[in-house]
């Protein structure tokens, strides 16, 4: 059957699916490894904003924050939204999967894969890396991960509202 009103049996309905189910693997597995070695990324927040491997210029310094526990709270908080963005897309790649409404499984999956941009774009590569001057360090610098992420998330999400026309290819 062929449909021209939406996505459903279309190669951009499958594509948006992949896409979103690689993005729901990964954020999984990464607040999974934070959730279970805690230790290791924690080292790395704390780092970041403490701001100690930095060129430490003094009219920069004032950003830093050296409180443990109010690097422990980032964390933590960086980690929750990991949580929550997987479940969130993990939720829209099983909506694609199923097959029954593509508006939803495009809605859900939009809301997790702005999660992962707002994460990866505003809180790694801004935050991070502007206002935390994360660019000058060598040993803790994620920007490179951070924007592969960012990029990411950012083709899935325009292929996740790519219109499907009268002409697309059915699979």
């Amino acid at each position: 059957m062929i449909t021209t009103d939406n996505n459903r049996h279309s190669g951009l309905g499958l594509a948006a699916g992949v896409l979103t189910g690689i993005l729901a693997l990964y954020i999984t597995l990464v607040a999974f490894g934070n959730i279970t070695d805690f230790g290791t990324n924690q080292q790395f927040v704390r780092h970041v904003l403490a701001m100690d491997s930095t060129f430490k210029d003094h009219d920069l310094m004032w950003r830093a924050i050296t409180s443990s526990a109010l690097q422990d709270t980032a964390y933590v908080l960086i980690i929750a939204w990991e949580t929550v963005a997987a479940l969130v897309l993990i939720w829209g790649t099983y909506l694609w999967a199923a097959r029954r409404d593509d508006a939803f499984a495009r809605r859900i999956s939009t809301y997790g894969l702005l999660m992962l941009l707002l994460l990866f774009g505003a809180g790694f590569i801004a935050i991070g890396g502007e206002w935390f001057a994360m660019w000058q360090a060598k040993a803790w610098n994620g920007e490179d991960s951070a924007t592969r992420v960012f990029l990411l998330s950012g083709v899935a999400l325009i292929v996740n509202h790519l219109p499907a026309g009268k002409d697309s290819p059915t699979t």
